[in-house]
């Protein structure tokens, strides 16, 4: 990594305040993009706008996608407005390029009679790890917050008697979220029958403060999440393709179709723009048309 790449993700992490994996996603889309001008025999301060294309046409040509090309163009665009502020560079080239148009693509969700279904047959396991993964796919869907807030809550963010959850969000913006009854009740089952057990497994000699643990007693990660829910699908029989992020839209959605206005939508979810709120709104519209065609004898014949 040069100079100038360190001091800008520097930038981004203590100015900034980006999280830990906002930052490496800049740091390789840089690398990337100077991986093609050392290619080229070229300099970052001779980069013009035909430059910046053909190295996006060569993406395209690679395989990227085009959702992944318009991340990486806005990554060098905020890049290079810090080398111009900074006087490294003269102007922003990355201004002049347009980024590619992608396709609207609305975010998938469970219907609630799917989520009533897996939550059902989970909790009929046996297996010591259950009511840890019974608590966290209620926490995701009553709750939800993202992944990331999720492995990094704390035992005192939480107060499982007035039902409000401390999460720490982009940008390290804090909220306040509510959850539900019966979500309290696997947490706190949870933190009364599980949870010591697996911190008393833990090697390491300052014990982890984090609600949710490994089976090694170790703080979980997003990754490992992902890891439970599969594993969560696999022994229920539920084929679902059910992630993280699928819980929290699946929550957004069901608001939405309840009643919910899109503001108190976009405090809940930690939105900083009703934008990123407002596809929930075609969501629940193709819900509602899905239900439709299904239910109604007619709906499908000319």
């Amino acid at each position: 990594m040069n100079k100038v790449t360190k001091e800008f993700l520097d930038h981004l992490k203590e100015e900034r305040r980006y999280s830990p994996q906002t930052i490496d996603s800049y740091r390789r889309d840089i690398e990337k993009f100077f991986a093609f001008l050392a290619e080229e025999g070229i300099l970052f301060d001779q980069v013009d706008p035909q430059i910046i294309r053909n190295f996006l046409s060569l993406e395209m040509s690679n395989g990227v996608s085009k959702r992944s090309c318009k991340r990486r163009l806005s990554a060098l665009r905020h890049f290079y407005t810090y080398l111009v502020r900074e006087h490294i560079v003269d102007l922003n080239p990355f201004v002049f390029v347009s980024s590619p148009k992608l396709e609207k693509k609305f975010p998938h969700f469970l219907y609630r009679e799917q989520i009533d279904k897996i939550f059902e047959l989970n909790r009929l396991r046996k297996d010591e790890l259950a009511i840890r993964d019974q608590a966290i796919m209620e926490l995701l869907y009553y709750s939800g917050i993202r992944v990331h807030e999720l492995v990094t809550i704390m035992v005192q963010d939480i107060n499982i008697k007035q039902r409000l959850l401390r999460v720490i969000g982009k940008g390290d913006k804090q909220r306040i979220v509510p959850f539900s009854k019966q979500c309290a009740n696997d947490i706190n089952d949870y933190l009364l029958n599980l949870r010591p057990i697996l911190l008393a497994r833990s090697r390491q000699e300052k014990k982890s403060a984090a609600l949710f643990l490994n089976d090694k007693g170790e703080q979980l990660t997003n990754r490992g999440v992902e890891y439970i829910l599969d594993k969560v699908q696999e022994m229920t029989g539920q084929n679902l393709n059910m992630h993280p992020h699928m819980l929290r839209h699946s929550f957004a959605t069901h608001l939405l179709e309840n009643g919910a206005d899109l503001r108190e939508i976009q405090e809940l979810l930690g939105h900083e723009s009703i934008n990123a709120t407002q596809v929930y709104t075609h969501v629940s519209e193709e819900a509602m048309k899905q239900i439709y065609l299904q239910n109604f004898p007619r709906a499908k014949k000319k």
